[in-house]
Formats: C-alpha cells, sequence, structure tokens
C-alpha cells in the first residue's frame, strides 16, 4: 500500500511549534500580571496598617509627629497604588495580547490540521481507486482466460 506523505508538513509542525511559543508568552505574561496584582494587594494591605495605626493613636495619647509620618505614608502609599494599578494595566494588556496571539496561533494549526485530513481524505479514496482498478483488471483477466479456454 501507499504511504501518506503531506506535502505541508513542515508548516503544520512549524505552526505547532509557534502555538507552543505563544502559550509560553501567554503563560508568562498570565504570571506577570498575577505578580503586579499581589504587589498592589501588598501596597492596600501597607495602607490599611497605617490607617489601623492612626486610629489607635486617635485612642490614646496623641503623638503628633507619628500621625504626620503615618498619613504621609498614607498618601505615598496611595500615589503608588495608582502606579501600581497603571503597570497591572499594561500587564493585563500584554497578557491579552498574548492571548490574541495563542488564538491565533491555534486557528492556523487547527487550518492546517484540517487541510492535512482533507489530503489524507483524498489520498484514501485515490488508493481504494487504485485498488478498485486493479480487481477490476484482475476479475476481467480470469473472466477473459476462462472463456477462450472454454472456446478451444
Amino acid at each position: 500500500m501507499a504511504k501518506f506523505i503531506y506535502k505541508m508538513e513542515n508548516i503544520l509542525n512549524l505552526q505547532s511549534k509557534l502555538e507552543s511559543e505563544a502559550k509560553i508568552q501567554l503563560t508568562m505574561a498570565n504570571n506577570i500580571l498575577r505578580q503586579e496584582q499581589q504587589k498592589l494587594k501588598l501596597i492596600y494591605k501597607d495602607i490599611d496598617s497605617y490607617e489601623e495605626k492612626i486610629r489607635g493613636y486617635s485612642r490614646a495619647v496623641l503623638d503628633l509627629q507619628e500621625l504626620k509620618r503615618c498619613n504621609d505614608a498614607i498618601a505615598i502609599k496611595k500615589m503608588e497604588a495608582e502606579e501600581q494599578k497603571k503597570t497591572i494595566d499594561r500587564a493585563q494588556k500584554n497578557a491579552n495580547k498574548a492571548m490574541h496571539k495563542v488564538r491565533e496561533a491555534m486557528l492556523k494549526r487547527k487550518t492546517q490540521e484540517a487541510l492535512k485530513e482533507k489530503a489524507f481524505e483524498e489520498f484514501k479514496k485515490e488508493v481504494n481507486e487504485e485498488e478498485k482498478k486493479e480487481i477490476d483488471q484482475v476479475v476481467s483477466y480470469q473472466y477473459n482466460g476462462k472463456t477462450e479456454e472454454g472456446d478451444l
């Protein structure tokens, strides 16, 4: 039996490799996004701790110096939080781009796989046609050979 050879197998392999690379980039982008989100959580946690200190000072002896330091720290942490939100937005955009690349790579790979499957089906049809022709020739030869022997 003939062996099926897909002429564009190298393109299919390339598409598979590109898809794998895109998935790796997506994973890295998502990891960066999670790290940046974790940083924002820590900033908010710091803000909460400073606010808790301020609430504690309102119940105890008032230390204006420490109160001012906490208020300044809260203002700084809020600015850090705003910057961190911008960083998260950039990381989210990068993750979205990476996801888009993965989708495109998957679509191209699936298209190549569909073309390969279609070529394989065509190959099977051709092989079946060839086998039918060979069987017809054998049957015809056997039939013609018997009739010639019977005529003699």
